[in-house]
C-alpha cells in the first residue's frame, strides 16, 4: 500500500537533515507529538557496501514508534542505488526519497545531492528507475531545489515526468543570491507545471517553516499537498504540537530524556558534541538562559553534560 494516500491533505512532515534527524531526535519528537511523516537522515549508497557500512547503516535505524518513515538515499551510482533500495525495503520502511537538493559543496561536487541538478539528465533517469526497480512496491520520492543558480523549471520538468510518487522542492536554488533566500512563490509554477503535465505526483514544499499554522498557510496558499518543517524543529522540538510554548521545566526534562536517549543509543559511537546543537533548543527564553547555555556548551562529555541539565531541574 502507498503510505501516501492514507493521510489528509495537507501531509505535514519532519524535513531530513544531516546529524539531527537520527532515531534518537525522531524519537523524542515521537513522545511529544509526532507529525504525519519522518525521514531519516541521508544515507549514502556507496557507503553501504564499503569497509565503512557499519556506521553508514547505523543511520537507517528506527523505531517501530517513529513508523511512518521514508529512508532518504544519495549517491551517484544507478546499481548501488538498486542495491541499497532492496536493503532499505527489507528493513520495513515505507518509503525512499532520493536526496537531490543537499548543497554542501563536497556533496555537489560529486555531482551528487543539489549537484544531480548539473549531472546528465540519463544518469539521474537511470538513478531513479534502479531505485524503483530495487524498491519494489516502496513508493519512490525525490527532494530538490528551484534549479542551480537560477530557477530551472526545466528540471522540474524532467523530474515529474518520472512520475515520482512525490517531488519535495526547497524553496531557493543550490548555489548564488537565490540560494539566500526562500522564495514559496516560485513553487506556485511548478504545480501548475504539473497539473499542465496531467501528473499523479503529489508536491511537498519545505523552507522557513516554523509551526504547523505557518505549514497550513502555506499549504493552501501554495497549492501544495504537503510542507516540511526543519529547523522549526530544532528551535522547538515540540513544534507538531501546534504550541508557541512550552513549560520550562517540562523542556529542561525533555533534554534531559534526549540525553539519556542518545547515551543508551549511541554510547561512545557518537560524538556527543553533536547534542550541543540542542542546547539553545531546550534552554532558552527566559532570564539567564544565556549563561545557562554558554555553561552546558563547555562541558566535555555526555555526563557533564547531563549533570548540568539535572541542576536546571533540582
Amino acid at each position: 500500500m502507498n503510505i501516501y494516500g492514507t493521510f489528509q491533505k495537507p501531509i505535514i512532515s519532519l524535513a531530513p537533515m544531516e546529524d539531527v534527524t537520527d532515531t534518537v531526535f525522531r524519537q523524542i519528537i515521537t513522545s511529544i507529538q509526532k507529525p504525519d511523516l519522518f525521514y531519516t537522515e541521508f544515507v549514502n549508497v556507496e557507503g553501504i557496501y564499503n569497509t565503512g557500512r557499519d556506521k553508514v547503516i547505523r543511520r537507517l535505524e528506527y523505531d517501530v514508534c517513529e513508523k511512518p518513515i521514508i529512508a532518504q538515499l544519495w549517491g551517484i551510482k544507478p546499481d548501488n542505488f538498486y542495491y541499497a533500495s532492496r536493503f532499505v525495503q527489507s528493513l520495513g520502511f515505507d518509503g525512499i526519497d532520493i536526496n537531490m537538493g543537499c548543497s554542501k559543496k563536497n556533496v555537489y561536487s560529486k555531482y551528487t545531492g543539489s549537484g544531480m541538478i548539473k549531472a546528465d539528465r540519463g544518469l539521474v533517469k537511470e538513478i531513479i528507475e534502479s531505485t524503483r526497480e530495487g524498491g519494489g512496491d516502496l513508493p519512490i520520492s525525490v527532494k530538490t531545489r528551484l534549479g542551480w543558480d537560477d530557477y530551472d523549471m526545466e528540471w522540474i520538468k524532467f523530474l515529474l515526468e518520472q512520475d515520482l510518487d512525490v517531488l519535495t522542492i526547497h524553496c531557493r536554488t543550490a548555489i548564488g543570491f537565490r540560494s539566500k533566500k526562500i522564495l514559496w512563490s516560485k513553487i506556485l509554477p511548478c504545480v501548475d507545471l504539473r497539473d499542465t503535465l496531467g501528473k499523479k505526483t503529489l508536491i511537498f514544499g519545505n523552507g522557513e517553516i516554523h509551526s504547523v499554522k505557518q505549514a497550513n498557510e502555506y499549504a493552501k496558499k501554495y497549492r501544495v499537498d504537503g510542507v516540511m518543517i526543519g529547523r522549526g524543529a530544532i528551535d522547538r522540538p515540540w513544534v507538531f504540537t501546534g504550541k508557541d510554548d512550552f513549560p520550562l521545566l517540562e523542556s529542561f526534562d525533555l533534554f534531559k530524556k534526549h540525553i539519556l536517549l542518545f547515551k543508551e543509543k549511541w554510547g561512545d559511537s557518537k560524538d556527543f558534541n553533536k547534542l550541543k546543537k540542542f542546547v539553545k533548543s531546550y534552554v532558552s527564553d527566559f532570564v539567564g538562559s544565556q549563561e545557562i547555555r554558554r555553561e552546558l556548551m563547555e562541558t566535555k562529555n555526555i555526563d557533564e553534560l547531563l549533570s548540568g541539565v539535572e541542576k536546571l531541574l533540582s
